[in-house]
């Protein structure tokens, strides 16, 4: 019989985590960026790939993540809304325009890139990228305490048909590590059982090029959702 740690040798699939959250909009506090920037370090340390919204004209919680994820050398996707690939966080791996609309389009290619997604406080964006992944049975969980859509959903249903629970967190370090179980397991029933838990891997030394850059960027744009 072959063992599960010859299994997950065998298949090293990267499991792919969503984190939706405020923009800088919203004045979220510097605490929630360093929330969201554990969410992406714990992440990158679990070997998956971060998947964020990527905005070009302010910061955001998302981008945050992405900065956590790069100090930890994890690999990072941005999905951006437009053609143009001149987004805030210039460090992500792979700059994605998906040639739609922030608030609308872009939310749907950002949300089915994901295996689960981890919301940190959010505005209507984050409601409209939740309400997506419940209508496409991804797996959703909301850090407990952080305020916004995420606060509002955490322990509940989307409507009566019960597809499935938008999940507690009470830390970051529970968020990533139910996203990645509730990840795999999501996987494996779309690839037939052949994707294993991912283990914690050592600690990463960032790149060279990583950097911590402020999460209060301001912008002078009209709001936007997220």
């Amino acid at each position: 019989m072959v063992s599960p740690e010859v299994i997950e040798l065998c298949v090293m699939t990267k499991l792919q985590i969503g984190v939706m959250g405020s923009c800088a909009d919203l004045a979220y506090s510097r605490d929630m960026a360093k929330l969201a920037e554990r969410i992406g370090e714990l992440i990158a340390e679990r070997d998956g790939i971060l998947v964020f919204g990527a905005e070009k004209d302010l910061d955001s919680l998302s981008t945050a993540a992405c900065r956590g994820a790069k100090r930890r050398g994890g690999l990072t996707v941005a999905i951006t809304y437009g053609k143009g690939k001149d987004i805030i966080e210039s460090d992500a791996d792979v700059i994605i325009p998906c040639g739609l609309e922030r608030g609308g389009g872009r939310e749907f290619v950002l949300v089915l890139a994901c295996d689960a997604v981890i919301a940190i406080s959010g505005g209507s964006g984050t409601l409209t990228e939740l309400a997506i992944a419940y209508q496409a049975d991804i797996p959703m969980i909301a850090l407990r305490g952080s305020g916004g859509w995420a606060d509002r959903l955490v322990g509940t249903y989307f409507d009566d048909r019960r597809r499935r629970l938008v999940l507690a967190a009470a830390t970051p370090e529970e968020a990533v590590e139910v996203a990645i179980e509730q990840a795999a397991a999501y996987r494996r029933r779309a690839d037939g059982g052949r994707t294993a838990t991912p283990r914690r891997r050592a600690h990463a030394p960032a790149p060279p090029h990583a950097r911590a850059r402020s999460s209060t960027k301001v912008s002078a744009t009209l709001p936007t959702p997220s």
